[in-house]
């Protein structure tokens, strides 16, 4: 079995382990940011083998320039994405930041002045 039959090569940025709907980002964000390791790893995603954690692993060790970029583009679009989200959010969002958000906090308020007056 070669190392990239483990993947499924979707596009360019999005390389996913094959049988599931993760991608390698995952893993490997886990991995290299979280420093977690490969046992951790699969305990936190049980459909995942500890083979296939290893596989990733391996992957990023053998491609790591690619690997490292393909993590660079991925975590650049989340912050885009959260971005634009933060500018225009969904409408039901907004909704929900309108009302329950403000009663919320007016409950603060009103909880705090009481318990600041004994």
């Amino acid at each position: 079995m070669q190392l990239e039959d483990y993947f499924d090569f979707l596009a360019p940025d999005d390389i996913r382990l094959k049988g599931h709907r993760i991608g390698i980002e995952t893993v490997l964000y886990e991995f290299i940011h979280r420093r977690r390791t490969p046992d951790q790893i699969a305990a936190e995603y049980p459909s995942l083998t500890l083979e296939e954690i290893y596989a990733t692993i391996l992957y990023y060790y053998h491609n790591q320039e690619a690997v490292n970029q393909y993590l660079a583009d991925w975590l650049d679009h989340g912050e885009r994405m959260l971005a634009e989200q933060e500018k225009n959010p969904p409408p039901g969002w907004r909704k929900f930041l309108e009302t329950d958000v403000q009663k919320v906090l007016a409950e603060a308020r009103a909880k705090y002045a009481t318990n600041s007056d004994e």
